[in-house]
Parts: structure tokens; sequence; C-alpha cells
């Protein structure tokens, strides 16, 4: 049975925190890292209603999007319903990890999937933040043994190249010389002798994000106790990572359409949007796509040749300035995110399949985005 650390440790190898912008608060919230772990819910937001739904369930460990604590607790005041959620949670031995804007950033995170969601292909980023530096890793091995290193540095996450090519490697066959002295056991050879053995030269490209644990699959694989590994630094580009995605729809949209497209995708009750003054009648084929509060990146949507801009939270004034240029302005709210617990759920079924963890995983059912649409002439609820 995993630990909350266990779970974490796997979480940040995919999500790492060094990606979230400076001073938001990721991480453990509350819970014990040596607290075994049964239950896992994913799931948006931490608010009472889900909080109640973990107690109900025995869930041991929520991973969130959203942070519980974005600002201090000054004063612990058990009338304040947010204070009142923090007891319920330490109560009841609830572990809560968030994961925020390095799930954003990430690729194949929140931004991602809400690419998938709109169906776009030829996605890139939208507001670059990072590049992961690339490195190429050599090694030498006896030939015999080339194939099984190979596979566990791909495993480990080297070999890809570009977004279409994996497994990628380059071998080169010769002798490889070396005496081993006292102390050391070699796996071929003898001490104080000199040994010649056919050798393999492997090489392969991986990120810097990754490098150490490709190099620690090399060492675990190969058969000597201590192999001949170079790392060099690589000046090609590395991997872009950022906020937002932009890519391109199926097919060319009008604004209505485009408008009942989204609705339809992230199954929303209403939208906000706004349309183009200066372009009223434009088509969308490319859409760019940030998931929560995205109106300050507009003008990034726009250099990257966007027709319509999805996001949440829009300013009043925000909208102006985006109505005076050719942007279609679609606020599909913030709640769009919700996206997150179905994936955030698939990743931890994988883990612990690959771990062989005795786990239950299960996605927070509790509705929370706040906000309900009055309609005028019909009759709500």
């Amino acid at each position: 049975m995993p630990t909350v650390r266990d779970v974490v440790s796997r979480f940040e190898k995919r999500v790492p925190k060094s990606l979230s912008v400076p001073k938001d608060p990721i991480g453990l919230h509350f819970g014990d890292w040596n607290q075994e772990v049964k239950v896992i819910m994913t799931t948006l937001d931490i608010r009472p209603s889900v909080i109640e739904e973990a107690i109900a369930k025995n869930v041991d460990l929520i991973i969130a999007h959203h942070p519980p604590i974005f600002r201090p607790v000054a004063l612990f005041d058990l009338t304040v319903p947010q204070n009142k959620m923090f007891q319920q949670i330490l109560k009841h031995d609830i572990a809560v990890y968030a994961a925020h804007t390095n799930l954003d950033v990430v690729e194949g995170g929140v931004n991602d999937w809400l690419a998938d969601e709109l169906l776009l292909s030829d996605v890139t980023v939208m507001s670059p933040t990072t590049t992961i530096p690339s490195v190429k890793v050599i090694t030498f091995v006896p030939k015999n043994d080339a194939e099984k290193v190979l596979e566990a540095m791909f495993e480990a996450g080297a070999g890809t190249i570009g977004d279409n090519y994996k497994d990628c490697a380059f071998q080169s066959s010769g002798v490889g010389q070396f005496t081993p002295v006292e102390g050391a056991n070699p796996a071929i050879g003898s001490l104080n002798k000199p040994e010649f053995v056919e050798e393999v030269k492997l090489e392969v490209v991986c990120s810097e994000e990754v490098l150490s644990d490709v190099l620690r699959a090399l060492r675990e694989a190969h058969p000597y106790e201590e192999p001949a590994i170079d790392v060099f630094s690589l000046k090609n580009a590395g991997k872009t990572l950022g906020f937002g995605r932009v890519g391109n729809l199926p097919k060319e949209m009008t604004g209505d359409e485009f408008i009942a497209f989204v609705t339809e995708r992230f199954n929303l009750k209403g939208l906000r949007y706004v349309p183009s003054r200066v372009n009223p009648d434009g088509v969308i084929s490319r859409v760019a796509v940030m998931g929560g509060s995205g109106g300050n990146y507009y003008m990034d949507a726009l250099r990257n040749g966007a027709d319509a801009f999805v996001t949440g939270d829009i300013f009043y004034h925000t909208a102006h300035d985006i109505q005076e240029t050719p942007l279609f302005l679609v606020d599909a709210g913030h709640h769009i995110e919700v996206v997150c617990r179905k994936q955030l759920a698939k990743w931890a079924r994988e883990w612990k399949e690959e771990n062989n963890w005795n786990v239950t995983v299960i996605e927070s059912e509790t509705f929370t985005d706040p906000f309900e649409f009055y309609k005028a002439g019909e009759e709500n609820a």
C-alpha cells in the first residue's frame, strides 16, 4: 500500500513543481507524508461539499488542481466556512495535494486536455514560460546487453525526438578496453589483466527533466559496476512549455457555430462571448485556449494567429480591449478545467498498475461551478 510520499513523488516526476509560477501555493497542503493511502480522489476544487464527499467515501488523499489555501490563514475562526472545512480535513486525516500552474504548464496537462476537448490539431504552446534543454547520453555496453540497456533508457524517457518519433538511438560497434584493479568486482575479466570486449556505443537524447531517471535506469540495466557514461549539453531547441495552447479546428465555423460547439464540448449551461468589432463576420479556424483566468494573455493568442480565444474570468475592461481586435472571445468559465478530474484519475490508475499499489482511485462527483445562468423569457429553476 503506498504512502502519501509515494504517490506525490510519482506525481511530481510527471508534473515537476519547478514549472509553477513564483509564489503559487502548490504541494501538500494537509496530511502526513508517511500516511498510508487506500483511496485517492481527484478533483478540480477543494470545497466543503467535496470534503463531505471525501469523508463519506473514506478518501485518504485528494489530488486537486486548485489549492485550498491561496492566502495564509491569520485566524482559525470556525464560523468561517473555509476554516470549518480545514478543520474537517484535519479531523478526518485527509491528505490534500494541489498542482496548480505547474499542471497548467506541463506537457500533457490542463491546457492540452482543453485543446483535446476542442478537437484541436497541430497544437503548440501559446505563451511560453520555460524551455527544457536537451542532452545527449552516450554509453558503451557489451554487445549482448545493448538491447536491454537501450530499452531501459527508453522506458525512463530517453529517445524522443519531436512530437512524432520515439525510441530513437544511434548504435556503433567497436572494442572496449579496461583493466580491473584491486577492489574491483568486474562482470567481465580478471584483476590486473587488460580486457578487450566487443561493445556497442549507444547514443540517445533526452530532456534535462528526465536525465536523472535515464541515468538511473542505465546504471541499473548495465552489467558493468562502473559503466562509462558521457552526457553532453545540446544547443538544439529544447522542449518549450507554457500557458495556453493554439491549434486548428476540424473545420471552419461562424461565430454562432463556434459558440454552440464550445457549449457542447464542455457541456456548459451557458457562456459569455464578445464578437470582434473590427472583424464581425470573420470565420474561425484557428483557436487559442487557456484554462483559468486568461484575459491578460489575449495578445499571445493574437500573435499566434488565433481567430478565437477560449478562456475564463474575463474582466469588463479587458473585454472592451479584446473587442477592438480581430479575436472572437469566448468566456467559457473557469470550471472548464474540470477536465482534470478524469485525466488525473487516469494517471493515478496508471501509476497503480505500474507500481502494483493496492489502492482505489475515484473521481469526485461533486459539481463545484458556483455560477448559474438566468435566461430572460424562459422558466428558470
